[in-house]
C-alpha cells in the first residue's frame, strides 16, 4: 500500500524514512524484535545512524558508511525464517512510502544481502572457520 506522497528514494531524507519506519516495524515485530533488542539493547540511535549511512551509500552512491556489514552478523542466532520475516517487513516498509527505480534497487540489493549473510553464517556454523574482519 502506497501513501499519497510515494515517491522514489532520492535524498538522505527518504533513507531516514525508510529506515526509521523499518525498524519501528521491526521493534514491534515477534521474530525479529529479541533478537534485535538482544544485539542493539539501548544504542538504537547509533544503529539508526548507522542504517542511514549504509543505505545512502549503497542507495545513493554517497559514501557515507565505512566498515563491513557482515561481521556483526556472523554469529547471531539466524535461520532463513529471521531473512525471510526481515525481508517481509523491508518491502512492505518501501511499497508504503516509495515507488521507482531507487525502490526496486533497495528491494533487490536486500534480497541479494539476505541471501549471502544467511550463506555465511550458515556456513561458519557448520565449520571450524571464523569470518575475516
Amino acid at each position: 500500500m502506497q501513501t499519497e506522497t510515494s515517491k522514489d528514494i532520492i535524498s538522505i531524507i527518504e533513507v531516514q524514512l525508510l529506515v526509521n519506519s523499518f525498524y519501528e516495524k521491526v521493534k514491534q515485530d515477534p521474530v525479529l524484535a529479541p533478537i534485535f533488542y538482544a544485539v542493539i539493547q539501548d544504542r538504537w540511535p547509533h544503529h539508526l545512524e548507522k542504517m542511514y549511512r549504509f543505505w545512502q551509500t549503497v542507495l545513493l552512491e554517497e559514501q557515507t558508511y565505512f566498515g563491513a556489514p557482515f561481521p556483526p552478523h556472523a554469529n547471531l542466532p539466524v535461520t532463513k525464517d529471521h531473512f525471510d520475516r526481515w525481508l517481509s517487513l523491508w518491502y512492505e516498509t518501501i511499497d508504503q512510502y516509495f515507488t521507482g527505480a531507487k525502490a526496486d534497487e533497495a528491494k533487490w540489493r536486500s534480497s541479494r544481502m539476505a541471501e549471502v549473510f544467511l550463506a555465511k553464517i550458515e556456513y561458519y556454523r557448520n565449520n571450524a572457520a571464523k569470518p575475516l574482519i
